[in-house]
């Protein structure tokens, strides 16, 4: 068990809190996405990779009452699983930061996700190419809640699919942008940020 909280004020951002976000001292104003996808697909480690604090995670050590339950059959080395969500920061400027989500991609944590999605301006679904169907779930919900969203392919090993397969084998509107990325790469990271906030700025100003 080895949860652990780094920003003394980052429990008042959490799902559900009354309190004030852990923005900077000299911030005022804070934004927020969410990173979803299948289990194990790279999500803790690209909150990690990206934060300019060192994250809230809540993850567990893997035990034998999740087997049977948790699909690790391609991720057979995580000894760890998040079982809430991640949190992550990043200042834009002096008054505005940015807060990173990262969901839990187990199926018995899925009732969190729509509590996630609450004031997220946009989303990044990261997909693994070994399991695409494991991203169907997060499509959905996003579609269902109309946030807007990219998808990002995490390339931990040299990919077997085009992104144009990976876009066919989705279904995904042309529109939405589509990213190669590493996950465990801090510029990689902020590259699908990047992507992410262009998109959304294209949808704001009709450019899309």
């Amino acid at each position: 068990m080895h949860s652990r909280i780094s920003d003394s004020t980052a429990s008042a951002a959490l799902p559900g809190s009354t309190g004030h976000a852990p923005l900077r001292e000299s911030a005022s104003n804070g934004l927020k996405i969410v990173i979803v996808g299948g289990f194990g697909v790279g999500k803790t480690t690209m909150v990690k990779s990206v934060s300019e604090i060192r994250p809230l995670s809540t993850e567990e050590t893997m035990t034998q009452a999740g087997v049977g339950i948790d699909d690790a059959s391609f991720v057979q080395d995580k000894t760890t699983t998040t079982v809430a969500f991640d949190f992550g920061r990043i200042s834009l400027d002096e008054q505005m930061v940015l807060y990173l989500f990262g969901a839990p991609g187990q199926e018995r944590f899925w009732f969190l996700w729509d509590r996630l999605f609450s004031g997220t301006l946009g989303a990044v679904v990261l997909v693994d190419t070994n399991r695409l169907a494991d991203s169907w779930y997060a499509l959905d919900r996003l579609e269902h809640h109309g946030t807007p969203f990219i998808v990002a392919r995490n390339n931990f090993t040299e990919p077997e699919h085009s992104l144009e397969d990976v876009r066919e084998a989705l279904d995904l509107s042309p529109d939405v942008p589509m990213i190669d990325c590493d996950a465990r790469k801090r510029d990689s990271s902020k590259a699908v940020l990047v992507a992410l906030a262009r998109h959304l700025y294209s949808l704001s100003t009709g450019a899309a």
